[in-house]
């Protein structure tokens, strides 16, 4: 991995990637980095087409939310219309959205991590270093 990647996304300012195993954070990075060569030599549409699919990636944060907040809602209406003991679902999910806002940590993140779920900043990088492809070929 080049210094100029390791430097755009420091682990400093990153709680997700404080959270997540050394070698967890390194195979995205490297994953990361062979899309970026996979698609350096390519022609500007296909790489404008790898860039608007980035832009529709899901981050690591909707990830989290859309099914965490899924999860509750289901056990809220089980828990009214079937059994209150679905409330428990709920009791469980929210303080681990919490715990994830306030710290950046949850029992579901190492598991989606190891599947390759990205931050918004890991899927910026890739997506900045694209663009950065199609200004230089248009400017050889």
């Amino acid at each position: 991995m080049s210094h100029a990647l390791t430097t755009v996304h420091g682990d400093e300012g990153d709680r997700v990637r404080r959270s997540t195993a050394l070698d967890v954070n390194r195979q995205i990075d490297r994953q990361t980095e062979a899309n970026i060569m996979h698609y350096l030599n390519a022609t500007p549409e296909v790489i404008r087409e790898r860039v608007e699919e980035l832009d529709h990636e899901w981050d690591i944060d909707r990830m989290l939310q859309v099914n965490g907040s899924t999860v509750a809602l289901t056990g809220l209406v089980l828990g009214a219309t079937v059994n209150r003991k679905w409330l428990i679902l709920p009791g469980i999910v929210l303080p681990f959205l919490l715990n994830y806002g306030l710290r950046g940590w949850c029992p579901p993140l190492p598991v989606l991590r190891y599947l390759g779920v990205r931050t918004r900043a890991e899927i910026e990088r890739e997506k900045y270093a694209l663009l950065a492809s199609i200004k230089d070929q248009a400017a050889s």
